[in-house]
């Protein structure tokens, strides 16, 4: 039987049973990056619902921020969201006066998505209300430490997205 040291990727067979049996949602990579994810979503809605934006815009919001006027493609991949899913985000951000949507003169095909006014006027508030969702959460971490983890989540997803799945794709086709 390998060693707990041994490597376990998912669709390269069972995980070794003594790490099966020790464990526990403390243990848990998934349990604990699932718990943090559900309180910061939590915490976010609670500071972003005066400004009427939702959890779900907030990655389409930051990246656009970042570069405004994206095509709907490239902002699938800034933020890993498929078609359909963007799609269905866009329309509700375009009703609540987040984004317009237009065509790509130079490809009819392409969608350009920009920042609606009422985003470029919220942006400080929303950078705000993010910021201080991100405070609470760090908490009194160092900044050598805040670097630390997001460094070490960058490397885990990296893993994550190149690692082969059961069914023979990557992690980052999820």
């Amino acid at each position: 039987m390998p060693s707990s040291s041994t490597s376990y990727a998912p669709g390269r067979g069972p995980a070794p049973a003594r790490e099966a049996a020790t464990l526990t949602r403390r243990r848990s990579l998934g349990y604990q990056a699932n718990h943090l994810a559900r309180l910061l979503a939590h915490n976010i809605r609670i500071e972003l619902e005066p400004l009427g934006v939702v959890p779900g815009q907030l990655a389409q919001l930051l990246a656009l921020y970042e570069e405004d006027g994206l095509t709907q493609s490239e902002l699938c991949r800034r933020v890993q969201i498929d078609q359909s899913t963007m799609t269905h985000t866009l329309k509700r951000m375009e009703r609540d006066g987040l984004v317009t949507r237009s065509q790509d003169p130079a490809d009819r095909r392409q969608v350009i998505v920009s920042l609606a006014d009422r985003a470029i006027e919220i942006e400080e508030e929303v950078v705000r209300a993010t910021g201080r969702v991100n405070a609470v959460a760090l908490g009194d971490l160092s900044d050598a430490e805040v670097d630390h983890l997001l460094t070490t989540f960058t490397k885990l997803i990296a893993n994550l997205e190149t690692a082969p799945t059961r069914d023979g794709a990557s992690g980052r086709d999820a």
